[in-house]
């Protein structure tokens, strides 16, 4: 932000002078800057406000080394200042639509979180050799505080939302929210501060890649909130509050991402989205992989022009959407992440007439939290679909969902959305091209939209200008200077 609100500076002051007095190696202080430092660095600037969970943590560091009185007077006035900051920082053009993106992120974290902590229980319960089991426990002590860390910021993110709404007395379309919600950070496990924390870690829990591509289960909880953790096999082995849990300098260690700046293109007036791995944001750091599954349909490779679904209602829908919400149920109540997930992307590839209907039936059904990860599913369809299934919804009144689908469809590779964009103008359908064009000049830097003219820099350049103009005066400026700097000209 180019005119930062006052209350935003003051408290970024304060972080400042804070953190000047805190050991930069160690205890969470430590753990931050070595996993998250551009992280520390907006909140630093000015350019985010640290999650309340951060600061607590930073607030028992202060603790840890002055002694419970000294941590005990300043966290009244780290309240108080983070409170009036979070309030300047949301009163920002665009900030509901970027906080309903960040509930959507940390939705899915928290799930990926519980159900890695349920997976490493049941590996641990069966014989292991010692080294092995130890490296688990570390791990389970991770995924513990990644979970609470996670539901920490939920809370955080609905209760900014429901402010925001009684300011502009807007009621908001955001998956997962609850009306009634307060931030509890106060009641946020970590491991114990007898041993400060000396494995790595990232701001909060496990990125969706290396949850999908890795070593865990994708998460599950039904509604807006994951259930209780399952209790570890191994009495104390499992808890992070237990010295003998705490991760170890040699644990193994995790990929460094901030679940704060997953796929986030912040900007005046671009709303903050969430970049699919196939796109190279959140989780993309682990290497040039190879999207896999029907997560990744059409991503990453070349895309066959085609025909997309119509938006009317099929014969079969209300069955098969009653028939998914049913075994969506029964699925997270059997705690059976994996495979709820699994009918949730195949769900993603229905015909798009029927997302409308499954909305309603998953938030109706109490799994709100569901419907925003089907989101993110369905935003990595090929463009053409992506587009249908935004207009889809926008039909059915929707609105809110189908803008949110066509940000984060558009946060895909710059030049997959050049091939999109012309092959949708040579088949006639302008209207959707432009759909799809001004979806990503509003929420990818210039720079990055600039890429977008390099499949025909004489057709492209002229309608990402439009686009662009259509966004403000000022995004058509850098987007014009961005073309220029990368030798594409009107």
């Amino acid at each position: 932000m180019d005119q930062l609100p006052g209350q935003v500076g003051e408290f970024a002051s304060y972080l400042d002078a804070l953190l000047a007095r805190l050991d930069p190696r160690g205890g969470w202080n430590g753990v931050f800057w070595q996993r998250d430092p551009e992280g520390m660095r907006a909140c630093l600037d000015g350019r985010e406000v640290a999650p309340w969970d951060v600061v607590e943590a930073l607030l028992e560091d202060l603790g840890a080394l002055y002694g419970p009185a000294a941590e005990g007077a300043e966290r009244e006035r780290a309240r108080a200042l983070h409170a009036a900051a979070v309030a300047a920082y949301d009163a920002r053009p665009g900030a509901r639509d970027a906080l309903a993106d960040r509930l959507d992120v940390m939705l899915r974290e928290q799930r990926y979180a519980a159900e890695c902590h349920a997976a490493l229980s049941r590996r641990l319960s069966t014989p292991l050799p010692g080294d092995q089991a130890d490296a688990l426990r570390v791990d389970l002590a991770w995924a513990h505080d990644d979970h609470t860390r996670a539901a920490s910021r939920c809370a955080e993110l609905r209760a900014r939302l429901e402010a925001l709404d009684r300011r502009t007395g807007s009621a908001g379309d955001r998956p997962g929210a609850a009306p009634g919600v307060a931030p509890a950070p106060d009641v946020a496990v970590r491991p114990s501060r007898a041993v400060p924390p000396a494995a790595p870690r990232p701001w909060a829990a496990v990125a969706p890649e290396e949850a999908r591509h890795g070593a865990v289960p994708l998460a599950s909880s039904p509604g807006t909130t994951a259930p209780d953790l399952p209790a570890s096999p191994a009495t104390g082995a499992g808890d992070p509050s237990s010295p003998g849990a705490t991760p170890a300098p040699r644990a193994r260690r995790r990929r460094r991402g901030s679940a704060r700046f997953a796929g986030v293109v912040e900007g005046a007036e671009a709303a903050p989205v969430v970049v699919s791995p196939a796109s190279g944001g959140a989780g993309a750091d682990g290497g040039p992989r190879s999207p896999r599954g029907a997560r990744f349909a059409g991503a990453g490779e070349a895309v066959e022009p085609s025909v997309p679904d119509g938006a009317a209602v099929d014969e079969g829908a209300r069955e098969a959407v009653d028939g998914v919400v049913g075994r969506l149920a029964r699925l997270r109540g059997e705690g059976r992440g994996g495979e709820a997930h699994m009918v949730l992307v195949e769900a993603a590839g229905w015909p798009v007439g029927r997302l409308p209907l499954l909305a309603d039936a998953l938030h109706r059904a109490g799994l709100g939290a569901d419907w925003a990860t089907l989101l993110w599913e369905a935003a990595a369809l090929p463009a053409e679909r992506l587009v249908a299934a935004a207009d889809a919804l926008t039909a059915a009144g929707q609105d809110g969902d189908g803008r949110r689908l066509l940000r984060q469809g558009a946060a895909r590779p710059a030049e997959q959305i050049g091939a999109a964009v012309l092959r949708m103008e040579d088949e006639g359908r302008q209207r959707e091209a432009r759909a799809l064009l001004d979806a990503h000049v509003r929420v990818r830097a210039p720079e990055e939209a600039a890429r977008c003219a390099a499949a025909d820099p004489g057709r492209l350049v002229p309608l990402l200008l439009e686009a662009a103009l259509g966004v403000s005066g000022e995004r058509h400026r850098d987007l014009a200077h961005a073309l220029r700097v990368a030798g594409y000209t009107a």
